[in-house]
């Protein structure tokens, strides 16, 4: 992973220092709140409705066995011994005292960990595709690429005072584990006909109050003249984006209202004047920040591991979570673990502060000391060997995050909706833990097989619902929390958005409606067709009748 050289150091130092005064002063009266906000989102900070909450970035979801100590320390320390990890590959933590937070800032950044760009209208956190580096059907490893943006980006003059937040995903992958098409700018690299490497460009894509996909601008970028032309795009953005109603400053909004022929005219426009003058990556720095992503020393594996299949036969616990939990690796002899952060019952995405470090015991012992936090909320060990995945899930055992539900009706996504945002409108924890109570029997969960359920507390869509097959959005209704069903959204490369399916429910009848979505499915699914499948193949009628009969 990428190590922060002294230039990186000494900003993350001066940023501590800087925040230090800022909250000396904040406490002193001497900044007003209205004053003080624009200073504390720089670093992360928000407050919620009952304490602050700070975001902590984690570049494309890397992390390090000591940067994942440190963060179980500081939960310890400053928070309630825990942490949450979002659907942006962040950890937050949610009672944060104010009086604390330099010293947490000064903890992070001894690990070259900060809060900067998770908050404001800044180019946020760059995010990546999970399996990153270790999976066999990439084209180049993603993380390179988004550390270098995350490097163009930070403190970027012209990006400093942006419409609105800003957002980029890369897949390095024709499987796209990013949701690049969600983003305000997605990437993916592929290969031309001539075997060259470069980038699928994708502007325009986003959730919220009008979810929208988005749009090709370009179907190859060649590969170092990609700086340019974000720039480009971020130049058209700044020049023309709405600074007058946060609703409608968006890019997303930008590319429907000039319409995306002429939005994609005026970039290529701006990038014929600017391309040669403008910034690109030269070759020798690409090749220094490549080389901080050089693969661990894969040990030589060419006979199978017996072992490994024998457990399998003997144990069918072991055996389900390895269907689910466990992915094939570039290197024979290897696999790719999934920690499912969603236990039966539990909140999803939340880790404790010993759990954090029993993970990373593991990372430590069994991962090429690497760990990767997922924008559905789980963790990743990279680099484990056929031969540990027996230890390494009786060990997740022990800790409680060894549920064979990876990519089933219990790994729900859910945002932290009213038990904590001021935003939301309805919770979401606690319907995330009914549904997954409700369909805790695991041989049910791999009857019903592949199916993802998202939920949001409010129409800002921090529970990525748009793109849920079934999503769920909290609602006021008179006072009352009231949920909505949407059917057939999806985030990888078939994305779509969810469409509507009818009146919502309350808070206890909506558990029992995904009950009913699901018995429809079952109904009249084919043969190993998984729920989207069924659901592009026959549309929403055969779950409305389900769900509301005549109604």
């Amino acid at each position: 992973m990428y190590i922060y050289d002294d230039f990186d150091q000494t900003v993350a130092k001066q940023r501590v220092a800087e925040f230090r005064d800022q909250v000396d002063r904040r406490l002193k009266g001497e900044l007003t709140e209205e004053q003080f906000r624009p200073l504390r989102l720089m670093n992360g900070l928000y407050l919620q409705l009952h304490a602050y909450m700070l975001r902590v970035a984690v570049p494309y979801g890397t992390m390090s066995v000591a940067q994942v100590r440190k963060l179980a320390d500081i939960a310890r320390k400053y928070d309630r011994g825990y942490g949450h990890f979002t659907t942006r590959q962040n950890l937050q933590y949610n009672w944060i005292k104010l009086e604390q937070m330099p010293d947490l800032l000064a903890d992070l950044a001894s690990v070259q960990m900060h809060g900067n760009q998770t908050s404001g209208n800044c180019v946020r956190n760059v995010t990546a595709d999970h399996f990153a580096g270790v999976i066999a059907d990439e084209v180049e490893d993603p993380r390179i690429v988004s550390e270098v943006i995350r490097q163009w980006s930070t403190f970027h003059p012209e990006f400093s005072w942006l419409p609105r937040k800003f957002k980029i995903a890369v897949t390095g992958a024709a499987k796209d584990r990013a949701a690049v098409q969600w983003h305000d700018i997605g990437l993916q690299i592929v290969r031309n006909e001539a075997g060259e490497v470069g980038y699928i460009v994708f502007v325009g894509g986003g959730m919220g109050r009008i979810p929208v996909l988005a749009t090709k601008v370009r179907a190859f970028l060649p590969k170092q003249e990609l700086l340019s032309y974000l720039e480009a795009i971020l130049r058209v953005y700044n020049r023309y984006g709405r600074r007058d109603n946060i609703h409608k400053a968006r890019i997303k909004i930008l590319v429907r209202d000039l319409g995306p022929e002429e939005f994609t005219r005026q970039v290529e426009a701006e990038w014929e004047q600017t391309r040669h003058t403008g910034i690109n990556l030269p070759p020798e720095e690409e090749t220094r920040i490549a080389r901080y992503f050089t693969p661990p020393a894969y040990e030589a594996i060419t006979e199978p591991v017996t072992a490994f299949e024998d457990a399998k036969k003997k144990n069918r616990g072991f055996a389900q979570w390895v269907s689910t939990n466990v992915h094939p690796h570039k290197a024979p002899g290897y696999a790719i673990v999934t920690i499912s952060l969603k236990p039966i019952g539990g909140i999803p995405g939340d880790i404790s502060a010993d759990q954090m470090d029993a993970v990373a015991d593991l990372a430590e012992r069994y991962s090429a000391a690497e760990v990767r936090a997922t924008h559905i909320q789980n963790l990743v060990l990279p680099n484990v060997k056929q031969a540990d995945l027996l230890a390494v899930w009786q060990r997740l055992g022990e800790i409680g995050f060894a549920d064979a539900n990876a990519g089933l009706i219990t790994d729900v996504i859910a945002c932290p909706g009213l038990d904590y945002c001021s935003l939301a409108n309805a919770r979401s924890i606690p319907i995330a833990q009914r549904i997954s109570e409700r369909f805790a029997d695991l041989d049910r969960q791999h009857d019903v097989g592949e199916l993802q359920i998202k939920i949001s507390g409010c129409i800002n869509a921090c529970g990525h619902h748009h793109a849920g097959h079934i999503g769920i959005l909290g609602v006021d209704k008179a006072g009352q929390e009231f949920y909505q069903i949407t059917l057939g959204g999806a985030g990888d490369e078939t994305a779509a958005t969810g469409q509507l399916l009818g009146p919502g429910f309350s808070s206890d009848q909506i558990v029992d409606a995904i009950e009913k979505v699901v018995g429809a499915y079952l109904d009249i699914r084919q043969p190993n067709e998984p729920f989207i499948a069924t659901y592009r193949r026959v549309g929403p009628a055969p779950f409305k009748e389900k769900l509301y009969g005549t109604r």
